[in-house]
This record gives C-alpha cells, sequence and structure tokens, in this order.
C-alpha cells in the first residue's frame, strides 16, 4: 500500500513539474539562436539592455502579414528608442521557405532584426517558446525577463507607450 502511494505521488508531482510553463510573466526567457536572412548567426542576448518585442511571425499565416505594417508603424514611432538602444523588435519567422521569407521582408520593407531556422513548426525555439499559434509575442526587459505576451494592437500600443515613453 506504502508503495502504491509513493508511485501515485511521483507520477502527480511529475505531472505538475512537466504542465510548468517556461513563458511565464516573470520569468527569464530562454535564450534563442538563429540565422539572418544574410546566414549570420543572431543571439536574443545581444539584445541586452534594451526592451524587446519577439515576435512570431510567418509567411504563410495571413494574421501576421496583416499584423507587419502595424508593427512597421510602431517600429517607426520608437525609432529613437531604437536609436538610444532602449527598444528592439526580434522577429522569428516559422517559415520553411527561405525565399518566401525573405521577399516578405523585401515586401513590407522590414527593418527590423529576423531571423529563422526555417524548420516550420519544428522549430526547437517554438517549442521552447511555447508558440501554439501565429501571431505570438513575447516582450522582455533589457535583464531578458519576460514583462508581457501575446500582446497586439491597442494593447501593445499602449504597452510600449507607457513602457518607452
Amino acid at each position: 500500500m506504502k508503495i502504491r502511494s509513493t508511485v501515485l505521488f511521483l507520477m502527480m508531482v511529475s505531472g505538475w513539474v512537466s504542465a510548468q510553463k517556461v513563458i511565464e510573466i516573470g520569468k527569464k526567457a530562454p535564450e534563442i539562436t538563429m540565422a539572418k536572412a544574410d546566414g549570420s548567426s543572431f543571439a536574443l542576448s545581444a539584445l541586452k539592455g534594451k526592451l524587446v518585442l519577439i515576435d512570431f511571425w510567418a509567411t504563410w499565416c495571413a494574421p501576421c502579414v496583416e499584423e507587419q505594417p502595424e508593427l512597421k508603424t510602431l517600429y517607426e514611432t520608437y525609432a529613437e528608442q531604437v536609436k538610444n538602444n532602449r527598444f528592439e523588435i526580434l522577429g522569428v519567422s516559422l517559415d520553411k521557405n527561405k525565399e518566401s521569407w525573405e521577399k516578405a521582408i523585401d515586401r513590407f520593407k522590414i527593418n527590423w532584426i529576423q531571423i529563422s531556422d526555417l524548420k516550420f513548426w519544428k522549430s526547437p525555439v517554438a517549442k521552447t517558446y511555447e508558440v501554439d499559434e501565429l501571431p505570438f509575442n513575447v516582450i522582455i526587459d533589457g535583464q531578458g525577463t519576460i514583462l508581457a505576451k501575446n500582446l497586439h494592437g491597442k494593447e501593445l500600443e499602449e504597452f510600449l507607450n507607457k513602457n518607452l515613453n
């Protein structure tokens, strides 16, 4: 009886531990290292000291494509903070076709950092960041602590306005 209770307890605890979320407000954001479109490697930790909007998107995701002009407007609105190393957007593409990804960067005139491993939903970063739908984003502070997640439209504008002005 005691062994059965111990086994049951251990099963419950292991289930609880595996259900713990990695991407929660107040926790440290996991490192991301991927290739930029030019093939050079880029790491999230290179943005230490800045408020970073990590934007998960893909060219095949209609809502993501619709959101790009809004992100461009926000990037231009906070150009001074970008210039002063206080803010950055990091686009993480879940595309699998490099040509489509590069064409979208050009078409939308995206001038913030873009990275991808071109592994679609099989990207380890998508799993680590618990991305199960697109668009998805995470906002971190200069120390890499998660401040917010999945803010879009007016909510995102208000958050950035509050934290960057």
